[in-house]
């Protein structure tokens, strides 16, 4: 059921407020340019900055529009265990395929206590969980063999999305789960790799902006066309570093603006990039043919 590239999506915004239509707009242009995923209320859909009322509209949004044809994982983690459980069944009940759990930031729990908090969000809901592990974001790693015991614990946690930028640790954590635990890359510039030690896709930035070649690396690699896979993969690394000059999603989002996908409105205390570093944006935009 996931697999592939699975975007995460941008929230769009329109003088302060959520701009439905576009997002209705942006997942079927992911859609149509064969993204298998759309995760909404990730990092990249500015989550925190998100009042409860539209966190839930805007995975609402996302389901009615995918119209089952493609899988939507709502973003439901939250630093509040009790929050991520509101979340989750909302998202359940919304009809979510999934939903994804960022570790919880700023309390920096302990390897115990992210291991209650996974499991008492996981027994709230029946749809299947997928851990997020972001060390840079949340400062704390869940440590492989968290994973494992919540794998063997948790029936319905059936994956995670690993951005901790270590082949080693995503390599552990696929030595200790079950072999159809999923290992989903959090990071665009290793998929390609990840996918050689036993990943199934990508939950993706760069998508956003050119969701076709991150669906055919993918599917490259997938039908053994390495030589392909490796062509698209060295052509989005230059891209894919200009992502993250700034903090994400500030490049994606002002790059979807120099395109014309949406607003390239933030909330803050995200802002707007430096002059400097949006040269260097657009630099990498020409160079990849986008604008």
């Amino acid at each position: 059921m996931f697999k592939g590239s699975i975007v995460a999506i941008v929230t769009p915004f329109k003088n302060g407020k959520l701009d439905e239509e576009k997002l209705n707009q942006l997942v079927e242009f992911q859609i149509s340019r064969g993204t298998l995923g759309i995760l909404p209320c990730g990092t990249t859909g500015e989550s925190p900055t998100l009042s409860m009322a539209e966190h839930e509209r805007v995975i609402e949004i996302a389901i009615d529009a995918a119209k089952r044809r493609v899988s939507v994982i709502a973003g439901t983690g939250s630093n509040s265990t009790q929050e991520a459980i509101e979340l989750s069944a909302h998202a359940q009940k919304a009809g979510a395929d999934a939903v994804l759990l960022v570790s919880p930031y700023y309390n920096k729990p302990t390897q115990q206590g992210l291991y209650l908090h996974f499991k008492a969000v996981a027994q709230s809901v029946k749809i299947p969980v997928i851990l997020y592990n972001i060390l840079s974001r949340t400062g704390v790693n869940i440590e492989p063999q968290t994973i494992a015991r919540l794998a063997g614990d948790c029936k319905n946690i059936i994956g995670v999305k690993e951005a901790s930028g270590s082949l080693e640790q995503m390599s552990q954590i696929k030595a200790l789960c079950p072999e159809n635990f999923a290992l989903i890359s959090g990071d665009d510039a290793l998929t390609l790799p990840l996918l050689a030690i036993g990943g199934i896709g990508v939950i993706s930035v760069v998508a956003n902006i050119v969701p076709r070649d991150v669906a055919d690396m993918i599917e490259a690699y997938t039908e053994r066309d390495i030589k392909k896979a490796q062509k698209l993969h060295y052509r989005l690394l230059p891209l894919v570093k200009a992502m993250f000059i700034e903090t994400n999603p500030i490049p994606v989002k002002t790059a979807m603006g120099l395109m014309g996908l949406c607003q390239p409105d933030l909330r803050l205390p995200l802002c707007a990039m430096s002059a400097q570093n949006l040269e260097k944006l657009k630099k990498a935009l020409k160079d990849y043919a986008l604008i």
